[in-house]
């Protein structure tokens, strides 16, 4: 059975820091990624990482600010999401996606967790 955990939002004042976690079970995940949904505005993909392939993206707004990384265990990848710098328009429902090769928008999702930032 498939599992996707978020963990770590919380309220920041702007210009801090905040660490999420995805622990991702029950199947083999080779891409994850990580969305933000702001108050009326469409979700977005922030993050995201494929072990296969070796690489990251991120989001032009989250650029030298957001770092994804990801722990490849026996049976669950963890992956973080090392939020520094944080603006109010960060602001926001995160949730994590996982899924195979090539296939993220196919994936599962988590409950999301919720990020605020405060001036």
């Amino acid at each position: 059975q498939v599992h996707i955990v978020e963990s770590g939002g919380g309220l920041v004042q702007a210009g801090g820091s905040l660490r999420l976690s995805c622990a991702a079970s029950g199947s083999t995940f080779n891409d994850i990624g990580w969305y933000r949904q702001a108050p009326g505005k469409q979700r977005e993909l922030v993050a995201s990482i494929s072990s296969s392939l070796g690489t990251t993206t991120y989001a032009d707004s989250v650029k030298g600010r957001f770092t994804i990384s990801r722990d490849n265990a026996k049976n669950t990848v963890t992956v973080y999401l090392q939020m520094n710098v944080l603006k109010l328009e960060d602001t926001g429902v995160y949730s994590c996606r996982a899924g195979e090769a090539g296939a993220l928008r196919l994936g599962y999702w988590g409950q999301g967790t919720q990020v605020t930032v405060s001036s």
